[in-house]
């Protein structure tokens, strides 16, 4: 196990090397030129050139590309060319936002998710069934963005039960602890501030969530009607236990092994992949700035960002194979296999 963890960490350096390098070239490529940007479209050429010196942007492409290596191989990511704040500050003082609204949507998506896809399996050609397959086509082909809009329409604008935007009301927001909002109001037993942060983080949440949930409802239903198949099943239901019994206890524990690499592999793709969630909802996370920040075209956060969510998409993944593994005795990591 222990060499199959080093091969895969070795394994992720020229995945992280590629990823740095197609982030450096489309924003040099395809971004506007952030020196009229930051300085305004009044600012002399003369004073953008020596913006431009300033920042290392007149080097030639493959030197700014080895400065920003040299500088991210020592936990450097450069500084905001807006708030001349480092940008590893900048990212670590939003995380705890990104983190707090992927758990929370994973967690939506995992309890409902495979409780639909169990319901589906026990109740093969129902209605029932193909009712959570239609709730499973409509999480997957439904934009995120559209149903947060949505989303904010009917809870915020005319039921006006839920807020649209936002983490937590500015006064009752905690001061310090673990920038987790939901944990620190909790911790200092502000149950006030904690339905607060709750009842913000709902909405943007179920949203983020949508995609998730149809993916493993549907990996659910597919590992339970493979496990009822089997014939320990058959035998537990010949022997006269109860369906339910059957279905929980047999059944399901042993199709979750499939089912909690999905949910891992899913809860990468919600920590990078919360951009469009964050700003349709004003949350003040990494996927907000990172998008205000491709706008302004502030290279330095957009890079820095960029790799920062491909290191942690890696480790997820290499966390979740090894959770696997001990889920399952039978898998080992060969030399062959890894």
């Amino acid at each position: 196990m222990l060499k199959y963890i080093v091969k895969r960490i070795l394994l992720a350096i020229p995945v992280l090397l590629g990823v740095s390098v197609i982030v450096f070239l489309i924003m040099r490529v395809f971004s506007a030129d952030p020196a009229p940007v930051v300085l305004g479209q009044h600012a002399t050429a003369e004073a953008m050139d020596q913006w431009r010196e300033a920042n290392g942007l007149n080097d030639p492409l493959i030197v700014q590309y080895f400065n920003f290596l040299a500088g991210a191989l020592t936990g450097n990511l450069g500084e905001s060319y807006y708030t001349h704040t480092p940008v590893t500050q900048e990212l670590l003082s939003r995380f705890p936002a990104t983190v707090e609204l992927a758990l929370v949507a994973i967690i939506i998506a995992a309890v409902i998710g495979v409780v639909l896809g169990v319901i589906s399996a026990t109740h093969k050609n129902s209605p029932i069934d193909g009712l959570a397959t239609i709730l499973a086509l409509v999480g997957v082909s439904m934009p995120i963005f559209w149903l947060g809009v949505l989303l904010i329409i009917f809870f915020a604008g005319v039921l006006h039960v839920l807020p649209s935007s936002g983490r937590i009301d500015p006064l009752l927001q905690p001061v310090g602890g673990t920038g987790f909002y939901l944990l620190d109001t909790l911790l200092m037993g502000d149950f006030e501030a904690f339905s607060d942060a709750a009842s913000h983080i709902i909405l943007p949440a179920l949203a983020l969530s949508m995609y998730s949930m149809a993916v493993i409802t549907r990996m659910t239903r597919s590992s339970m009607l493979e496990t009822l198949s089997e014939d320990y099943v058959r035998t537990a239901r010949a022997k006269g236990l109860k369906k339910r019994r059957v279905d929980i206890h047999h059944a399901l524990r042993n199709a979750m092994l499939p089912i909690t690499t999905v949910i891992g592999l899913q809860l990468g793709s919600l920590l990078g992949g919360a951009m469009l969630t964050e700003t349709v909802f004003a949350w003040p996370g990494i996927g907000k700035y990172v998008v205000d920040s491709i706008l302004k075209s502030d290279f330095p956060v957009v890079q820095g960002a960029v790799l920062l969510i491909g290191v942690i998409f890696i480790v997820i993944n290499l966390v979740v194979d090894v959770i696997y593994a001990y889920l399952d005795p039978r898998i080992t990591y060969t030399k062959e296999e890894g």
